[in-house]
């Protein structure tokens, strides 16, 4: 399938309350978000016509936008229902969400106080992140060059654009050596997380994964622990040493748009997907399509 640029597609974008062609979803160059990072955003996915989790999502979006210290114009009852009509709109029941809130191009300046706060959603087609035999396999990850900050100087616990900036430096980094993605530490030297998603270890039929002290508390992430634990599996949420990592068969990443993915190597050290892994990957499949 040819690649489409996401600004030439067919459609329907809401923004700011109303549909607008998708061809015409536009800012100005000098929008605030653009310079500054003043932006939030969310990842979700609709399965068979339900969007997962959707509340908790949008709850998220304005808890982010508050730690950025601006407001969104919308209710989270209204940002949800914007989502599931713009799906409507455009004729979906399986697909991406992307909710955005934003500074806009009304001042330009490192303050922020004369500029409104915009929030426009769009939705996509976009199938499983990586396809089954990928999954089953194992991706493979490099270590990251960059570090998650103290959250002393960077808001951690936001799903903020600028905080990803980090994120694409590595990522792309990774894929140029053939890696699918990167492994990043804290600033602290613990393991924290790739570029875009969570990550969990399994030794002796045992669960570790780190704590978000100085990462996104992915909904993917709390969901993926609550039904491990619903299982009878225990989870252990504790900063793990990268050396450590020489003591785990298992280990795999969860998100929304990852949703649960086996790894088989991060840098030097290896993981086989096996029963653990494999199988709280196919009950989140199930999860997803039975809330639906």
């Amino acid at each position: 399938m040819a690649f489409v640029p996401f600004d030439d597609r067919d459609g329907w974008i809401w923004m700011d309350g109303d549909f607008v062609p998708w061809r015409e979803a536009k800012t100005h160059v000098l929008t605030h978000a653009l310079h500054y990072g003043s932006s939030v955003f969310e990842g979700e996915r609709m399965y068979a016509g339900e969007i997962f989790k959707l509340t908790e999502h949008s709850q998220r979006l304005e808890r982010s936008a508050n730690l950025l210290d601006f407001d969104l114009p919308y209710s989270v009852a209204e940002i949800d229902q914007a989502c599931k009509d713009t799906c409507a709109k455009m004729g979906f029941d399986d697909c991406y969400i992307r909710p955005l809130a934003y500074r806009g191009p009304e001042a330009l300046a490192v303050s922020a106080i004369n500029n409104k706060t915009h929030v426009a959603i769009a939705v996509w087609d976009w199938p499983s992140y990586f396809d089954a035999e990928t999954k089953a396999k194992g991706i493979r990850l490099e270590w990251a060059k960059w570090r998650r900050p103290d959250p002393m100087t960077a808001p951690s616990a936001a799903k903020a654009a600028g905080l990803y900036m980090i994120c694409t430096m590595s990522k792309t980094a990774a894929e140029k050596r053939g890696f699918a993605d990167a492994m990043m530490l804290d600033w602290r030297g613990y393991v924290a997380e790739a570029t875009g998603a969570n990550v969990f270890f399994v030794q002796d039929g045992v669960i570790h994964t780190p704590p978000v002290d100085a990462i996104l508390d992915g909904i993917t992430r709390q969901t993926l622990i609550a039904m491990a634990q619903a299982k009878g599996i225990e989870v252990v949420i504790r900063h793990i040493r990268p050396e450590e990592l020489a003591t785990f068969s298992e280990c795999f990443l969860t998100g929304t748009a990852a949703e649960v993915t086996p790894v088989s190597e991060i840098g030097e050290y290896t993981f086989k997907p096996a029963a653990l892994s494999l199988g709280l990957m196919e009950d989140y499949g199930r999860l997803v399509r039975r809330q639906a």
